[in-house]
């Protein structure tokens, strides 16, 4: 098992968050005392926690990076960052950890019944007053379409997770799938096709002129010189070319179509293998498609999913994974909750946080009150 960190995540957050009894007098928006919950989405490139009162009304908010415990160099470097997004999204909202009647991580990494066993260990030291639920990401996703958290979950976008959950909470899902999808694996193979064409080793394909325009190379093997060479071009550079990939097959060219479909595919019968796993009707069956590949207005990547998932349900979703978490956790403590509401709040939330940190010049600020004032006279 993977060694557990030293210090106290409670110590580092009662830092960040001052003490409880701070947190209690003060409050968020001056109101004192009342219901908060947390839902945090980790994942291998991004992680955030939102913390909502009862109403799902956003009042803290915490991005950071990598929390996967297998996407680090060890264990404890994910869990410090862990413990930091979750730190700023509760000194945002003036609390402390024994103020908040509910949590859910969803988080990339809990894969093996041993990784839920050491993130529960490190969060049970954290002083919530409840005991927190971990689930793997797939399942976080999952409770964003389906309102009795049950389905399947098909989420891409650096890598992919999938799974399959039942209401009384069975659920299947693996970490480590035989086929890998995501934005890093299909981006790979549209520069292999591109390079396969130039070496009269595959069909042409319209994703070269869109590599060799992206990336400002003169032609393939320059391009393949700048990913393979010394110091060359790193894993943020080759996803970039996902959603030109996702372009030229909704374009139907020929080689980005297969590659997308079968990815697709790919995916579908994961999501399959889930749900007969834990013999999920799959008549009905609600699956969100959820990510950063499935935010491209194409239908490729969906309908490939569905193709494999006879009389199953798509529910595709553009909202931002953690609030499936904060809806999961608003369920715990019986509150009802409305994506579409969290969302708009959770917008707004970071809309007033960007305007404190970048404050407008005096003028600017003036003239926008003009504005204002000369529109409200016109209605």
């Amino acid at each position: 098992m993977p060694k557990r960190s030293t210090s106290s995540a409670a110590e580092r957050w009662a830092t960040t968050t001052g003490s409880a009894a701070t947190a209690t007098t003060r409050g968020p928006s001056g109101v004192g005392t009342g219901t908060y919950v947390i839902g945090v989405d980790g994942g291998n490139t991004s992680s955030t926690a939102v913390v909502v009162d009862g109403s799902g009304t956003v009042v803290g908010v915490g991005d950071g990076g990598c929390t996967d415990i297998y996407g680090v160099a060890s264990p404890p470097q994910a869990l410090a960052e862990l413990d930091r997004v979750v730190a700023t999204a509760l000194g945002q909202a003036g609390l402390g950890p024994t103020q908040l009647r509910s949590g859910v991580f969803s988080l990339a990494g809990a894969d093996w019944p041993e990784d839920h066993d050491y993130l529960r260990s490190h969060l049970g030291g954290c002083s919530f007053g409840f005991e927190p639920l971990v689930v793997n990401d797939a399942m976080g996703g999952l409770r964003l379409g389906s309102p009795l958290w049950e389905g399947i979950a098909v989420i891409c976008g650096t890598g992919n997770a999938v799974g399959a959950r039942r209401r009384d909470g069975t659920c299947f899902h693996l970490g480590f799938w035989p086929d890998t999808v995501g934005a890093a694996t299909l981006s790979q193979a549209a520069l292999d096709a591109v390079l396969r064409h130039h070496l009269d080793l595959g069909p042409p394909t319209s994703l070269t002129d869109r590599a060799l325009g992206l990336y400002g190379a003169t032609d393939p093997i320059e391009l393949q010189h700048r990913f393979t060479g010394r110091d060359g071009l790193g894993h943020t550079d080759l996803v970039r070319m996902s959603p030109l990939l996702l372009d030229e097959a909704d374009r139907h060219d020929a080689v980005a179509l297969e590659i997308v479909t079968a990815a697709g595919r790919a995916m579908g019968g994961q999501a399959r293998a889930s749900a007969a796993r834990i013999e999920l009707d799959m008549a009905g069956a609600v699956t969100v498609l959820g990510g950063g590949l499935f935010q491209h207005p194409t239908a490729v990547l969906v309908d490939a999913v569905m193709a494999e998932l006879p009389g199953a349900v798509a529910h595709r979703t553009t909202l931002p994974p953690v609030l499936g978490a904060v809806m999961a956790a608003l369920d715990q403590i019986g509150r009802p909750s409305d994506p579409q509401e969290l969302n708009r709040s959770l917008r707004d939330f970071r809309g007033r946080a960007n305007r404190r940190a970048n404050p407008p010049h005096t003028g600017e600020a003036v003239a926008r009150a003009a504005r204002e004032r000369s529109e409200q006279e016109r209605e």
